[in-house]
Formats: C-alpha cells, sequence, structure tokens
C-alpha cells in the first residue's frame, strides 16, 4: 500500500527581492496566488497527502482568509516559519510521523509537474532520500574580488559533473527528522545538504527545466510565459 504521504510547502520568506507588497509565494500568476498553485499541483497528484503549510507569521492570518475567501478548500496545517529556512523545515516535521514520506517543497516552485511528484515519492518509497536535480548549461567561472573588481582565480570547474539541486525533495520520515537533530550550521542550503550531513544516503532523479523558483519580478514573466507554453 505504501507509506502516507506529507508535504512540507516553505513559503516563510518576505521575498524582499520581489520588491512586492507582499511576499513573493502570495502573488498571483494568472490570477491565482503562487503558494496555492504549488499546493494544487501536490493535491493532484496525491489527492489524500497531508498539508504542512510554513508562513510568515504575520500572514498566517493574511493566508487563512485568503482560502475561506476564495473557497480553497484545503486541509492544511499553518505552522510559523523560523529565522532560517532550517529552523522552518524543523517546525515542521514536528507533525509527520514516522514511517511516511515527506516532500519539501518550495512554495514558490508552482511549476513542477503531477507526473515528477509521483514519479519521485515512488522512488523515496525503497530509497531515503530522493532529489530532482538537472545538469548546468552555463559555463562556469570562479572568481574573486580584487581591488573592487572582479578577477579569475586561475581554478577549472568540469560544468559536466556540476547539477543544481530542486525541489520537491522526498524523504522517508524517519531519516530527514533524525538529520533534523543536527545543530544549525550556514552550510544548509536545502533538506539534501542536511541529509547528507547526517550521513543519508542521496538518490538521484532528473528533475524538469521549467520546474523554475520564483524569486524575482523576472522569474514571475518568465513562469507567465511557461504556463502560455504548457497550455
Amino acid at each position: 500500500m505504501g507509506r502516507k504521504k506529507y508535504l512540507v510547502v516553505t513559503a516563510g520568506g518576505t521575498g524582499t527581492r520581489m520588491g512586492a507588497a507582499v511576499p513573493k509565494q502570495f502573488l498571483e500568476l494568472e490570477g491565482i496566488p503562487i503558494l496555492r498553485r504549488t499546493i494544487e499541483v501536490f493535491l493532484l497528484a496525491v489527492p489524500d497527502i497531508q498539508i504542512i503549510t510554513v508562513l510568515p507569521e504575520d500572514h498566517v492570518a493574511y493566508w487563512r482568509q485568503y482560502c475561506l475567501r476564495a473557497g480553497f478548500v484545503c486541509p492544511q496545517r499553518l505552522v510559523k516559519g523560523g529565522f532560517t529556512r532550517f529552523h522552518s523545515v524543523k517546525n515542521a516535521l514536528k507533525f509527520v510521523p514516522d514511517g511516511a514520506l515527506v516532500a519539501v517543497q518550495d512554495g514558490v516552485r508552482p511549476l513542477v509537474s503531477v507526473d515528477k511528484v509521483r514519479e519521485l515519492f515512488e522512488a523515496a518509497e525503497t530509497a531515503p532520500a530522493v532529489i530532482p536535480v538537472m545538469p548546468v548549461t552555463d559555463t562556469l567561472k570562479v572568481l574573486e574580488k580584487r581591488n573592487g573588481t572582479l578577477a579569475v582565480t586561475g581554478e577549472t570547474v568540469d560544468r559536466s559533473r556540476i547539477f543544481g539541486a530542486q525541489t520537491p525533495q522526498v524523504f522517508q520520515s524517519e531519516a530527514i527528522k533524525a538529520a533534523y537533530t543536527l545543530q544549525f550550521d550556514t552550510a544548509f542550503t536545502d533538506d539534501a545538504s542536511v541529509a547528507e550531513r547526517y550521513g543519508i544516503a542521496l538518490t538521484f532523479r532528473e528533475g524538469e527545466r521549467f520546474n523554475l523558483k520564483i524569486t524575482t519580478p523576472e522569474d514571475l514573466i518568465l513562469a507567465k510565459a511557461i504556463l502560455e507554453i504548457q497550455r
């Protein structure tokens, strides 16, 4: 039958780079808030998924009121975000039982596909940590600042070995909960880095080029264009 499935959707940021009146997760993408679009993908992929939404403390009431006003009937536990993403996820994992699968998804990645979500959950039935990645296509330069200007260090990076990690990252719950007993480190930039530090084996799957993380006004324009292409 498989493990029960949970979603921790991280939407605790303030989105200062977007320069909008509200955090970016609440901005509308073709008339629907980005956060709602993100959650809806998982509801389509796994209709009985248990949702834990991490929000900025001063926007919990805002989101609750939106859901009521818009008729977004989605049972979800609302959790206040922490000082960093690490602390926000740690807060949410308190409500995930052992013996489950839990996906941790950026609240501003609304374009991941239903098929990819299902694929990652399926892989996690037999692997403790499943991470979607995409190869880096740009030429990489290692630079450092010298007298206020950027200069080449002489170091060479083999682009063929570099991949960018995406979300959702899916874990067997007892594994990722154990990893989050570690003390916070600034090197913990995603959940995979926490799991790896704890010694959990990571399994990688190909990500999706259109699984964009919306953090700037330009990203929002691109997301709208992607939706047009998908239609």
